[in-house]
């Protein structure tokens, strides 16, 4: 019951934070798993990734049924994150190690706070002005940037993504949200089969719990996000990011 409980608790805050915000389920379920089921790191975050995938292509379906998503500038973002994730792996390798378990907790705090202080109010029109070859620099420029800090420090890729897509490529936030979700569904499938390769199978029942609590709420956030306004959106992402950034830090502090 206990096992239950805690996979429950974290899949709300993956799920809502999937579905609201672009953000990885391994931000929030890696930790709870690792300090109240005390399972290896490895593991818990092959579980986290292994949640992420089927909550983020039913995020990216919803906000693709709802015309809420770039399929075309998403996939070459993609692309690029996925290359320069090795880069940034193979890079830090080569440094000394670093504190940066961190950064993603205190840019989920950071990211919740502006959106409901400086609300994302672009237009779709707006966001369609933008020269398709300009579009796809930044798409390039962009999912390198979030790539390298991924394999560098192992975190922070949701977050880095939606924060690129709705401050320098000027994205409006339900079509931001949207393509954060459909590159995370592709990155996330990728590193759980590496990490269940290299470590192999987890714990079964709490893989299964994680991947279905994770899918249920991130369906639900996905469709409020779609229907609600840009202000109500907004805040909602925003107070969910720093309940969720909070929380974050009280697990890593106990």
């Amino acid at each position: 019951m206990y096992k239950i409980l805690i996979c429950f608790l974290a899949s709300i805050g993956a799920g809502l934070g999937t579905g609201f915000a672009g953000m990885s389920a391994a931000a929030v379920i890696s930790p709870m798993l690792i300090t109240f089921l005390k399972l290896p790191a490895y593991e818990a975050v092959g579980i986290a990734l292994a949640s992420d995938v089927l909550a983020s292509a039913v995020s990216a379906y919803t906000y693709g049924k709802n015309k809420n998503l770039d399929i075309r500038n998403g996939f070459i973002m993609m692309v690029s994150v996925l290359i320069f994730t090795l880069v940034g792996s193979f890079v830090a390798k080569l440094v000394p190690n670093t504190t940066m378990g961190s950064f993603s907790v205190v840019m989920t705090l950071l990211l919740g706070i502006k959106f409901i202080i400086k609300p994302v109010m672009t237009t779709k029109e707006n966001m369609n002005v933008v020269d398709k070859k300009k579009r796809i620099i930044q798409s390039i420029i962009s999912g390198i940037m979030v790539g390298f800090i991924c394999g560098f420090i192992g975190a922070g890729g949701g977050m880095m993504m939606l924060l690129l897509l709705t401050s320098i490529l000027g994205y409006e936030l339900k079509t931001a949200v949207g393509t954060s979700v459909f590159i995370m569904a592709f990155t996330a499938f990728t590193g759980a089969i590496s990490h269940f390769a290299i470590g192999g199978l987890p714990d079964i029942q709490i893989l299964v719990l994680c991947i279905v609590f994770t899918l249920l709420w991130a369906r639900i956030a996905a469709k409020f996000a779609n229907k609600a306004s840009a202000v109500v959106l907004n805040r909602a992402t925003g107070v969910v990011l720093v309940i969720l950034g909070a929380a974050i830090l009280g697990v890593n502090l106990i």
